[in-house]
This record gives C-alpha cells, sequence and structure tokens, in this order.
C-alpha cells in the first residue's frame, strides 16, 4: 500500500509541472499538444519494452485498446479546457472523476456502492454547482469540456483496475500513448502553429513529465485498489492552484475555495468510508 501511494505521489507532482507548461502553450492547438505529449512517451515506452523484452502487443489487447481509447478523449478534452479554465479550476473539476469511476466500477468490477457514499458525491457535485455559480470566469464551453474529460478518466481508472496485472504498466501506457500520437500527429497536420523559441524544449517536455506520470499511475492503480489510490491525487490540486497563483496570477474568491474544497472533501470523504 505505502508503494501505491509513493507512486501516486510522483505521479501527481510529474502532471502538476506538465499542466503548468500545457497552460503556458495555450496558443497551441490542443491537439499539437496532445502529439507532443505522447509521441516522447511513446518512444520511452517502447524503448523500455524491447529493451525488457516485453511483448508491445500485451496480453489483453481489448482491454489496452479500450484504456487507450478512453484515455486519448479524456486527455485531449482536458487539453482543449485549459483554454477556457484557469489551470487549478480545471484541474480540481477533472478530480470529481472518481464518482464516475466508482459508478463505472458498479458495473465492469461489480464493487458495490455503500448507500453512506451517496451523500458525499452530492457534496462533491454542490462543489462544483458552487465554483460555477459563484465564479464568473468560468466559461461554460471549458466547463463542458472538463466535466466530459472527468468521465472518461474515471473509466480510465476503472479499465486500469480491471487490467490489473495481467499486462506490465509500460504496456498500458504504449497502448495509450501510440494511438494519441497517432490521432494527434494525423490531426496536427491540418491545424499545425510553428511553436517559437522556448516552445520546443516545453513542447518536449511535456512528454517527459506526462511518461513518468502515467507509468507512476499505472502502477498506483495496478497496486492497489482504485478507491483507496484516487484521493491522493488530489494533490495534484494543491499543486496546480499554486502554480496558477504564482505563475499565471489566477486569483479565487472565498465562495470558489469553498467549492473546491466541497468537491476535494467529498470525495476524500467516500474514499475513506469506501476504504473502512
Amino acid at each position: 500500500m505505502r508503494k501505491a501511494l509513493l507512486f501516486m505521489l510522483i505521479s501527481t507532482a510529474s502532471f502538476s509541472l506538465m499542466n503548468a507548461f500545457i497552460k503556458y502553450l495555450e496558443h497551441i492547438p490542443g491537439f499539437q499538444l496532445v502529439f507532443f505529449r505522447s509521441v516522447t512517451s511513446f518512444f520511452f515506452a517502447t524503448s523500455y519494452l524491447i529493451k525488457n523484452n516485453i511483448k508491445l502487443m500485451g496480453n489483453q489487447r481489448r482491454l489496452l485498446s479500450l484504456r487507450a481509447v478512453a484515455g486519448l478523449i479524456s486527455m485531449s478534452l482536458f487539453f482543449i479546457s485549459f483554454k477556457y479554465l484557469s489551470i487549478g479550476t480545471a484541474v480540481s473539476l477533472r478530480y470529481i472523476a472518481p464518482i464516475f469511476g466508482a459508478i463505472f466500477a458498479v458495473f465492469l468490477l461489480k464493487e458495490r456502492l455503500k448507500p453512506i457514499q451517496v451523500p458525499f458525491f452530492l457534496v462533491a457535485f454542490s462543489g462544483v454547482i458552487m465554483l460555477k455559480g459563484f465564479d464568473d470566469t468560468i466559461d461554460n464551453n471549458g466547463m463542458t469540456l472538463v466535466l466530459m474529460a472527468s468521465v472518461f478518466t474515471g473509466l480510465v481508472y476503472v479499465l486500469i483496475r480491471k487490467i490489473g496485472k495481467g499486462d506490465h504498466p509500460v504496456v498500458v501506457v504504449n497502448y495509450f500513448m501510440f494511438l494519441s500520437t497517432l490521432v494527434g500527429g494525423i490531426i496536427s497536420i491540418f491545424i499545425w502553429v510553428q511553436p517559437k523559441e522556448w516552445d520546443w524544449l516545453l513542447l518536449l517536455s511535456l512528454g517527459v513529465f506526462g511518461y513518468f506520470g502515467q507509468v507512476y499511475m499505472t502502477k498506483a492503480f495496478q497496486s492497489a485498489p482504485t478507491n483507496v489510490v484516487a484521493p491522493i491525487k488530489y494533490t495534484e490540486v494543491v499543486f496546480t492552484i499554486g502554480i496558477g497563483i504564482f505563475w499565471f496570477g489566477d486569483t479565487y474568491t472565498l465562495l470558489s475555495f469553498l467549492g473546491l474544497f466541497l468537491i476535494i472533501g467529498g470525495l476524500v470523504a467516500n474514499t475513506l468510508v469506501k476504504k473502512n
């Protein structure tokens, strides 16, 4: 269990830096960001698998492919939402994903949902409503995009758990990165924006941080139950809000922070109940 928690902390730190760079590169089209986020990670993952003589195609190809599709949709929607939302708000709203993950787990993993979990889910959703109702800076398009991204992120959590230890975590990542590189690259041909100066370095770094974030997230979910590990990802909210305030000059009202607290508090409480 401790290993799983450590893996998730490494993952959240990596993703926080990646998110910051994506926000900085918001002048670059979303699918072009998807391509650069994926191509470097794909190179790392494939090299690792070949070096260690691990089957590239894995053992559970159908589940691996479904995880890749869900991950691509989630990542694309999330990246595009950065053009409409502050970095902290986008990340916070995305992290209602465990609610959807719990719903998917009922049907796909046959897990039971305790009645006491429902009020905590409602608390988290009330935070979303409060955030939208009292923060005039939140764009409707951005909110729709990030909420849809959270639905598919919840599905990703459950699919990774269903894959379990039947496939190496880098195989799981490699499927995701291959599909994202392919789709992102094809679409980028038609919407390409030429990067300038430091843009190139930041674009290439997306794959580095994304690779470590993805691998360690996969290891964490393969090492412990979804409802135990997922809440640790909420530390990313703290990291990204701090980055948004000090780097991008983001501002939040007291009621906005209350909304964020309700989202995180409701989901953490749900996790503790589920764990018990």
